[in-house]
């Protein structure tokens, strides 16, 4: 019978682990977490419980909605060249070049390779986003338009992954009808809760949050979906009410970063057989260079384009790189549904998962850019305007 206590105590200290390599080697705890997963997983055999499954999928739930409120419209209007066109090009060139290399080089059936294209097509909103709280990013202009154009590229794997695969029947209709109507609702209900409710130590704020992130989420489930998948649309229906209400950000991140994510980074590497990597190295290693060369040759001559300084545009193309959830999701769709088999799934998931560290760890030690917080660009502009 499972000690659920001393499993939790595992999983809890491997999370504490990671925060302490985090801050020994300065990288990204998100990344530390995966790489403290994959070998715990292969040593100890981490025990994936239906408790640990939950807390995992509701931390990515809760790290995509999170990345969704720093949406800025403002800085999105006004960017909205480099959010779409990065965004277009992030998606559409990997999801392209992924898919006809699967299939007439490495001799893949069609619909294999096409679930290749769209795994490998992917941003990862939760790496990403967890490196932008950590550095500072995410109160940057870079940063919210490197989130809004995450949020491009994965809306073209969901459409591509619906378009191609999905089964369009009534249970799909009610979940786009619900998610619509919470969309249009959301913008003036919530910040009237808000309001209403005030800063209450029950936290009935990010109850009400957590209430409409799981509802959308389960009737994702019930049609066929994932519940990942409306949760960046709340997050951007509810970023005003969030960027005037910085503290309730702040203690939904401290949830969700505290108890939530861990699990969510430890899962993603745990899932990793390091056997199996022995065995298709050279394929895995193939589709990762495969999906970096091609988010290369889609991002960077963008950032050229639109001006982004050296470093900003190397910058933005690693972390435009990255993938994790929604290509995690992709692969064991096509696992699930009897399209690709179980030994394509692990190197797509391999291949998955090692882009979102190498990328993102390149990123980090060799092109940081500075960091500008909005506040201050902002007084520079009025300064020079005057």
């Amino acid at each position: 019978m499972e000690n659920v206590w001393l499993t939790a105590a595992v999983w809890l200290g491997l999370a504490l682990l990671s925060s302490l390599i985090s801050i020994r080697v300065a990288v990204s705890v998100a990344l530390i977490e995966i790489m403290v997963g994959a070998v715990a997983g292969n040593v100890i055999g981490l025990e994936l419980t239906p408790w640990v499954n939950f807390l995992a999928g509701f931390g990515a739930i809760m790290l995509t909605f999170l990345a969704g409120t720093e949406i800025d419209r403002d800085i999105v209007r006004r960017k909205l060249g480099p959010s779409v066109g990065i965004g277009v090009a992030s998606f559409a060139v990997p999801y392209v070049g992924v898919l006809l290399w699967a299939h007439y080089v490495e001799g893949w059936a069609w619909a294999q390779a096409q679930i290749a294209g769209i795994s490998l097509s992917t941003t990862s909103v939760a790496v990403v986003y967890a490196v932008m709280v950590e550095t500072g990013f995410n109160k940057t202009e870079l940063g919210k338009i490197i989130l809004a154009a995450c949020f491009i590229t994965d809306l073209g794997t969901v459409l591509a992954l619906g378009v191609v695969f999905a089964h369009f029947d009534a249970w799909l209709a009610l979940f786009g009808a619900a998610t619509a109507v919470a969309l249009w609702v959301l913008p003036r209900l919530g910040p009237w809760f808000f309001r209403t409710v005030g800063r209450r130590v029950s936290e009935p704020e990010t109850k009400f949050v957590a209430l409409i992130l799981l509802t959308l989420g389960g009737l994702a489930q019930i049609a066929g979906s994932e519940a990942v998948l409306p949760a960046y649309l709340v997050g951007m229906a509810l970023a005003p009410a969030f960027l005037k209400d910085q503290e309730l950000a702040h203690r939904m991140r401290v949830i969700a970063f505290t108890i939530l994510t861990p699990f969510y980074f430890l899962k993603a590497g745990s899932l990793v057989s390091f056997a199996t990597l022995s065995s298709a190295i050279g394929l895995i290693v193939v589709f990762l260079s495969l999906k970096m060369l091609t988010k290369f040759l889609g991002v960077l001559p963008l950032t050229w384009i639109y001006e982004f300084d050296g470093r900003e545009g190397m910058y933005t193309t690693l972390l435009m790189s990255t993938g994790l959830t929604f290509g995690s999701i992709s692969a064991l769709f096509g696992l699930t549904n009897g399209i690709i088999d179980q030994e394509q799934y692990t190197i797509l998931v391999a291949a998955v998962i090692a882009s979102a560290v190498v990328p993102t760890l390149i990123a980090q030690q060799w092109f940081m850019p500075a960091v500008k917080p909005l506040e201050q660009k902002t007084e520079t502009e009025k300064v020079s305007n005057v």
